[in-house]
This record gives C-alpha cells, sequence and structure tokens, in this order.
C-alpha cells in the first residue's frame, strides 16, 4: 500500500512539473538572469531601473496618442518572456479593439502575435470581467495578465500599436523574462485573431486556418454575439473540429458540442476555471465569451493543423419551423425525439414540416457574429497566417 501511495505521489509530481514547467522553488538554474522590463527600466538593464526623479516614482506610464505605437520590450539575445501584465487609462469596447498588441522574435519583420489587446488577454467582445484562467487573469477586470512563456534565440520585441482616433492617456506595464541560452530547438509562441460578423450558414468558423509546421495547439478564447433573428434560442451546438497532420475532408479531433468543449453541459452558465470557462454568458444580450486551454490535455501536430467550430444552433421543433416561416436564415439538420435520433441530412426530407419526422429539439445551421483568439506553439518564429483584419472589421456594434 506504502509503494502505490508513493508512486502517486511521485506522478503527481511529475505532473505538476510537466504543466507548471518549472523547477522545484528551491533549485537556482546557473547561467539564467531575471529581466523586468517597465517604463521605469524600458531596456530591462542592469542597475538602470527608476532612475528618473531621483527614483520616486517618476515614470511609471506612457501616452500612446492616436496612430502611434510603444516597445513594451525590445532586446537582443536569449531568453523567455515569463509574464506580462498591463492597465491602461481606457478600457471601452472600441479601444480594446483598436490597441493590437504585437509580439516580433528573432528579428523577424512579420509578427507571431497581432491581435486586439482585449481578445489577447483571455475575453473577447471589448469586455473586461474578473475571471481566472491558467494562462490570463484579470482579478478585478481592470487588468491584463499573460502567464503563456514565451521563448526566443536571438531577439524579442513586444508592441502595443493605438490604432484609435483617440489618445490613450496612461499605459502601464511590466514584463519579467529570464535571460538564457538554449542548446536545443525550441518552440515560438504564436497567437492568431479572426472575426466574421456573419457567419456563413452550414460552414465551419475557422479558429485556426490551417497552419504548416510543427507544434502544439494551445487552446482559444471565442466571443459570440447571437443574431437577434434567432431571438433566445440556443446558439452552442457546434464541435469543435481539429485536423491534424494530412486530414482533409474529416478531423482526427471532434467534440460534441460547444460547451461541452468546455467543460460545462445541458447550457453555458458563466464560470471561470484554470482550463475552461465562460466568464461572460448573457442569454439576453445574447454574449457569450469561453475558452478552453489544452495544458493538461496536449493537442500536437508534427505537419499541419486548422481548427474550426461548427456554427449550430438549437431549439424545440416547433420554434425552428416558426423562425423558417418568418424567413430566418437557418437549415435543420437532426430532430432528437423519444424515437431517436433523426439525421436530416442523410434522409429524403424536404423541411420540418415534412408528416414523417417526430417532433423534438431541432439542431439548426445558424448564422451569428463570432470571433476567436487561437493560441499555439510552431518550430518557427513567423507563420503563413494572414494579417490582422482592419480595423473597422474589429470594432464592436452597438448592442
Amino acid at each position: 500500500m506504502q509503494s502505490i501511495i508513493k508512486l502517486v505521489v511521485i506522478g503527481f509530481f511529475l505532473m505538476t512539473a510537466q504543466y507548471s514547467g518549472a523547477q522545484e522553488l528551491y533549485q537556482i538554474p546557473e547561467n539564467t538572469t531575471t529581466g523586468w522590463s517597465s517604463f521605469e527600466n524600458p531596456k530591462a538593464e542592469k542597475g538602470e531601473g527608476g532612475k528618473e526623479n531621483k527614483g520616486a516614482k517618476g515614470h511609471a506610464f506612457n501616452q500612446i496618442r492616436a496612430g502611434e505605437s510603444i516597445d513594451l520590450l525590445n532586446i537582443e539575445g536569449s531568453g523567455v518572456v515569463n509574464r506580462i501584465w498591463m492597465t491602461f487609462s481606457d478600457r471601452s469596447p472600441e479601444i480594446l479593439r483598436s490597441l493590437v498588441i504585437e509580439m516580433y522574435w528573432d528579428q523577424k519583420e512579420k509578427p507571431a502575435v497581432s491581435v486586439p489587446i482585449g481578445d489577447f488577454f483571455g475575453i473577447g467582445l471589448g469586455k473586461r470581467v474578473p475571471f481566472e484562467s491558467v494562462f490570463f487573469t484579470d482579478p478585478e477586470g481592470r487588468s491584463f495578465n499573460c502567464y503563456i512563456p514565451m521563448p526566443f534565440k536571438t531577439a524579442a520585441r513586444i508592441v502595443v500599436r493605438n490604432e484609435s482616433d483617440k489618445d490613450l492617456g496612461a499605459l502601464f506595464y511590466d514584463i519579467n523574462f529570464s535571460r538564457k541560452h538554449f542548446d536545443h530547438k525550441i518552440s515560438y509562441f504564436h497567437a492568431y485573431w479572426h472575426r466574421e460578423m456573419e457567419t456563413e450558414l452550414g460552414k465551419d468558423f475557422e479558429i485556426l486556418p490551417k497552419i504548416s509546421g510543427k507544434g502544439r495547439f494551445l487552446g482559444t478564447n471565442i466571443g459570440v454575439k447571437t443574431a437577434e433573428s434567432y431571438e433566445d434560442t440556443w446558439f452552442g451546438e457546434g464541435e469543435v473540429k481539429m485536423y491534424i497532420d494530412g486530414d482533409s475532408d474529416y478531423p482526427s479531433l471532434v467534440g460534441s458540442g460547444t460547451e461541452d468543449y468546455i467543460g460545462t453541459a445541458y447550457g453555458q452558465g458563466a464560470f471561470s476555471h484554470q482550463f475552461q470557462g465562460s466568464p461572460i454568458a448573457d442569454a439576453k444580450k445574447g454574449l457569450f465569451a469561453f475558452y478552453r486551454y489544452h495544458q493538461p490535455d496536449p493537442v500536437y501536430f508534427y505537419n499541419d493543423i486548422r481548427v474550426t467550430i461548427q456554427q449550430i444552433g438549437g431549439a424545440p421543433k416547433e420554434k425552428v419551423l416558426e423562425m423558417a416561416n418568418r424567413g430566418v436564415a437557418l437549415k435543420p439538420i437532426t430532430i432528437d425525439s423519444r424515437d431517436g435520433f433523426v439525421k436530416l441530412l442523410e434522409g429524403d426530407f424536404d423541411d420540418l414540416e415534412d408528416p414523417s419526422l417526430p417532433d423534438g429539439w431541432t439542431n439548426f445551421y445558424r448564422s451569428d457574429d463570432v470571433s476567436a483568439t487561437a493560441y499555439f506553439y510552431l518550430d518557427k518564429p513567423v507563420s503563413e497566417l494572414p494579417a490582422l483584419q482592419k480595423l473597422e472589421e474589429r470594432l464592436i456594434q452597438s448592442e
């Protein structure tokens, strides 16, 4: 019995080390130094911090004027970014989508990360609420924290661009990183954001378009603003699909529904856990922001990957019929009845009014406003993904 307990304890510590990527707290690594970039020491130089105003809080923040950008980190050498924290004076939906965070590794001209700042830090929709996850936190709804390790070999640059027509009065930040040498190949951190204000009926939304290379899909946060035409019907029947290493028409990995992917069931309320959550779940306004991070359940790829989510909702059959008769854009696909699961796309059914069809919960293709940030590691500092969408395509529409 004692040997079994010992094995369980050892396994727990090994699992914890694997997830955290950290050595024992009491172990001090060789040839590793700590850097901390902020406006008080933007180059993170030794003994050069806090010199302004005779050391008395002389440069805690900066303005970023409309159309300008500012480097938060710009260093040469090898190392790993461990933590990013920031806050700013205007956290309106417009600013959260107009400020862009970009990350460049190893002196490449194309960024590995180019994402609206609010979406990057764990919640979409131009919203902030308190939440906590393994990669991102916001203790009181006013700050932005990221804990994803971001290694680099020769250089690291992190930039914030203000693409709005407003001056940002104050941005505060600090970035913690370790200077260290890598004797082995590394995987570079990437993030990609995309929005479709009206998803195409019957076509899956791409969380991550196809990319080539070797890496690991870390997860995603997704924002949905449901179309008013569907009223308060359930939006989240869509399954997440992952096409890996040569998959073409059909994926290797597929889930069973939207709320299932983030670890809940039979609907989706507000919650935030380490690896899964839905910080925003407002059925009355049709606003949902949710995430899933694959730290304990890794998703590796060795040649390529593509990640999508189906655009499928559900409601009782009579409600779906009523919407269809009103001309709402939808396409019924299944009926879950007492007599079984009817697959409408495999049968010879003209419409839901077919008298041979049973009553029951009816799933249907629908079209909503969907956006997502995908996070992943790749074995190269740039990818073939397209540039960030223009500002007008990013801005939140009035509720």
